[in-house]
């Protein structure tokens, strides 16, 4: 299997990862100030909490406990969510392209798999987010809060594997 971004040139791959890491970093800052006014014993973790909901009723009393201050932010946080989707695709898949060009054999063709990955988080992201954004504008109903929380577990599963892929790859001895 090929990695998606094997076709960015050697000497580019660790300055644009730089980039990417700049970039997602300084937007889950962004995040992180837009998810205070949604953290409510309704919804502890803000944000990942009305991913996670998973039922109409846990939606619904979120959404209850959120003031239009929090509301907005959770609006304005959706959006702004499908221009990080790219970037942090983009960044994972760069770092797993690094690590895995440590490597031969399984470990290598196991960092393609999670370049791919984290664009497979991306679109069920996306899918989150429309969900997310359908219970924001038209009240908590069923299947709403099930896909949300669906593809928020999916999306969360290849973000959490492509990092730790990373990490792991980029300590383990390069092969020869």
């Amino acid at each position: 299997m090929q990695h998606p971004l094997e076709f960015v040139h050697r000497d580019s791959r660790a300055p644009l990862f730089v980039t990417f890491l700049l970039l997602t970093l300084g937007m889950f800052i962004i995040f992180q100030a837009l998810d205070m006014p949604m953290k409510t014993p309704a919804a502890p973790n803000g944000i990942v909490s009305y991913e996670l909901a998973g039922t109409a009723e846990k939606a619904a009393a979120m959404l209850a406990s959120w003031d239009e201050s929090a509301r907005l932010n959770a609006a304005f946080g959706l959006g702004f969510d499908y221009l990080f989707m790219p970037i942090y695709a983009i960044f994972i898949a760069l770092a797993t392209l690094l690590a895995a060009g440590r490597h031969q054999g399984w470990l290598r063709s196991l960092g393609a798999a999670a370049g791919w990955g984290a664009f497979i988080a991306a679109l069920f992201d996306a899918v989150e987010n429309f969900a997310l954004w359908h219970i924001l504008s038209y009240g908590a109903s069923n299947p709403w809060p099930g896909l949300a929380a669906g593809c928020a577990s999916i999306k969360f599963f290849f973000f959490i594997a492509g990092i730790l892929y990373a990490i792991a790859g980029g300590l383990i001895p390069r092969q020869k």
